[in-house]
């Protein structure tokens, strides 16, 4: 399932730790493996631990702590919308909702085209700016009123259209 292309680059992290710290590189190791597959599967998460010489076990735990690997095949665009307390009490969950509406789809769910994939998540540390959602893990996206929330999916559709 791992490609050499892929150990390769496990390599290359791997190179940035002292040698008996290599077990320091699996969150950059996990994020090649999303780049390249997608997502982070039960068996990928299984050659980053035999490569990293650690238990399945420890590899799955990063996995599954940190929302910006993703267990399972997501939409083109992800949207993960903060709904922690402070965002909560600046409509975070009216956001989620909103485009819970707007998409069709509940959270935790892909759109049936697979251009979105709409899920919850903790603190994205910008407490000030709530109600806020991270685009594709990358991208913040601050003050996300219905009206803002509707123009970014109406953009990220028009943008596909083209």
């Amino acid at each position: 399932m791992i490609s050499e292309t892929i150990k390769n680059r496990f390599a290359q992290e791997v190179s940035k730790y002292p040698p008996d710290q290599k077990q320091s590189a699996v969150m950059g190791c996990l994020a090649i493996v999303q780049q390249e597959l997608g997502h982070v599967s039960p068996e990928s998460e299984a050659e980053v631990a035999s490569y990293l010489d650690m238990p399945c076990m420890a590899v799955h735990e990063v996995t599954t702590f940190y929302n910006m690997y993703n267990q399972r095949p997501v939409g083109k665009y992800k949207f993960n919308v903060c709904t922690n307390l402070p965002c909560q009490l600046r409509d975070g969950g009216k956001a989620l909702k909103h485009l819970e509406d707007t998409l069709g789809i509940k959270d935790g769910e892909t759109t049936p085209d697979g251009m979105f994939t709409l899920q919850h998540c903790e603190c994205l540390g910008a407490c000030a700016d709530a109600p806020v959602m991270l685009v594709n893990d990358r991208s913040m996206c601050s003050f996300m009123s219905a009206e803002r929330l509707s123009a970014l999916v109406e953009e990220l559709k028009q943008s596909e259209a083209k």
